[in-house]
């Protein structure tokens, strides 16, 4: 029963931090339903483009996901269940949530611009041109680390072309494939030939169950280097075409896989609970030293997406802003989002707690494999529909690998213009000479996507390590930056003083004991390119990070001397 008030504890308090802390947030900033989004006022068909509130709901819920909330809580689950239930659920309403919405109502009043503009905007030029260069760190980590994911989950080692009896990677490959497929099928339905959003849905989810069911049986294979290409030529187009054509429709169709995905999951937890076919083996706390470290910083920093991730205030302000019809939507999506999210995080925390002994003593491979062994696990090892649901699952959760590369491919691609373009320069068209070529939307992601790619190929497993800190730091510096424009335009931004205050110390620290380790190695000798490559990342990110502090607080003491 341990498992079923779990997650009936984190469905009560997230709903009432939606309920009274969202809806307080709101009030506090000024949503106002009848003002003009940059989605309508600035309508151009390719990246500004008013989506139904369902829809966005599906491409942001589907891009601030993927695998994290369901990497991060198992990999933390070593602390015990408490530590990450109570990070979650208290990160989620009050740390994540308030990042997640600030992010999003921020970006809609500087005209669907990133964080970048926010930070200009109340900090200077200088601060904006540090940050955005700080952010596209991030996302070449972003970019490596999930060419890496696909391309390992997509890899065989038959030959080329399509199998009768595909093995996991195969099936994947080829219903990640078909989804691509779906989604322009999907956008040209409702954007060009007219039909209405509900009847398109249905026909949606009527045809990724059948591709779902395809895939079972047919796969596709390819080698891994292969996949790296065809991955970065992918993600390429992505980034470029209009977002009706692909990344609206993909990730409102996809976020169905993750509905579905979590709807399961509850039904096990009850199921299980009842019928007593899974035991919950967590303790409730392991002790202050772990596998993975201390829990200051570890937890904070391993969690990330089912608490708190940075990343999302890029997906906030890069592709939702521009697509967010109405400001009355920014709640549900920006803060409801997240904290559904959350519940996630919880469920995967359930889903390890299944098979806790099995995952320490290493017995699978990743979170991924744990999570969907504990849900299918619920319903009975031995039972008929174990397989079913086990395959299911890991389909659900590895589809979701290119979701996050191709809107992070995109992100990478305005920010790399903004940080090119002079106050008052809306595109690279009112740009001049060199400017001009480097801010043309083709320059910086193909630049950012052969990096990626390059790096995701080396299968380095320290950029993976890396993006954890360096991820919840951009959170720090996003609280920092909307609580500064916030104070600037007289708005409360005193909810953001401890969040924005907590995640800076957490992750500087944590990258500092990256720096301190890497530094010993080298001094020992013993160090290897990879430390090299960590230690000069995570040194430059702790250096652009403390600058943009300091500018931080140096815009905080100005404002309150306005003030006084």
């Amino acid at each position: 029963m341990t498992a079923i008030l779990i997650i009936a504890a984190a469905i009560v308090l997230l709903v009432l931090g939606y309920s009274y802390y969202g809806s307080w947030l709101a009030k506090q900033w000024g949503i106002d339903p009848s003002r003009k989004t940059p989605a309508v006022e600035f309508e151009d068909g390719v990246d500004y483009v008013a989506a139904k509130p369902a829809v966005l709901m599906g491409h942001h819920f589907s891009s601030i996901a993927g695998a994290g909330p369901i990497n991060g809580p198992i990999q933390a689950s070593v602390f015990g269940w408490l530590p990450v239930f109570l990070w979650c659920v208290i990160g989620g309403i009050f740390f994540g949530g308030l990042q997640d919405f600030g992010s999003l109502f921020a970006s809609i009043r500087h005209g669907g611009k990133s964080v970048g503009e926010i930070i200009q905007d109340s900090m200077g030029d200088r601060a904006k041109k540090l940050f955005i260069i700080f952010a596209l760190l991030v996302l070449i980590l972003v970019i490596a680390s999930f060419v890496n994911v696909v391309a390992g989950t997509f890899a065989s080692t038959n030959p080329l072309g399509f199998t009768a009896e595909p093995t996991g990677n195969e099936t994947t490959a080829i219903v990640s494939l078909g989804f691509i497929l779906l989604a322009i099928i999907y956008g040209l339905l409702t954007n060009r030939a007219g039909l209405k959003t509900l009847p398109a849905t249905v026909i949606g989810i009527l045809a990724i169950v059948a591709m779902l069911i395809f895939g079972l049986n047919t796969g596709f294979a390819m080698g891994r280097t292969a996949w790296i290409v065809f991955i970065g030529a992918y993600i390429t187009i992505a980034s470029l075409v209009p977002v009706w054509i692909l990344l609206q429709p993909r990730d409102y169709l996809s976020s169905f896989l993750l509905y579905a995905m979590m709807i399961v999951a509850l039904l096990g937890i009850v199921f299980s609970a009842f019928a007593g076919t899974a035991h919950f083996e967590i303790p409730m706390f392991t002790g202050w030293t772990t596998s993975i470290g201390t829990l200051f910083p570890a937890l904070f920093i391993t969690v990330a997406c089912g608490a708190c991730s940075g990343f999302h205030s890029l997906i906030s302000t890069g592709t939702s802003s521009k697509q967010l019809a109405n400001e009355a939507d920014a709640k549900p999506i920006g803060y409801g989002s997240m904290l559904i999210e959350s519940a996630l995080g919880i469920i995967s925390l359930i889903a390890v707690g299944m098979v806790f002994t099995k995952y320490t003593s290493g017995e699978f491979g990743s979170p991924a494999v744990a999570f969907a062994t504990g849900i299918a696990t619920m319903f009975g090892e031995g039972s008929p529909i174990y397989g079913t649901i086990y395959a299911m699952l890991t389909l659900a959760v590895s589809v979701f690998a290119l979701t996050s590369l191709d809107t992070g491919t995109r992100l990478s691609r305005f920010m790399f213009s903004e940080l090119f373009l002079k106050e008052g320069e809306a595109s690279y068209k009112d740009a001049t000479g060199i400017r001009r070529f480097l801010a043309y939307p083709l320059t910086g992601t193909l630049l950012m996507v052969v990096i990626g790619c390059v790096l995701g190929g080396l299968s380095l497993s320290q950029i993976w390590g890396l993006f954890g800190a360096a991820n919840q730091l951009l959170a720090g510096i996003a609280l920092m930056a909307v609580c500064a424009w916030l104070g600037n335009v007289g708005k409360n931004n005193k909810m953001f003083y401890i969040p924005m205050a907590f995640m800076l110390i957490a992750t500087i620290t944590s990258l500092c004991m990256t720096v301190s380790a890497k530094v010993g190695m080298v001094g020992a000798g013993t160090a290897a390119w990879g430390d090299w490559f960590q230690l000069l990342f995570a040194a430059a990110m702790v250096i652009l990070a403390l600058i943009l502090v300091v500018e931080g607080i140096q815009t905080f003491f100005k404002t309150s001397k306005k003030k006084a």
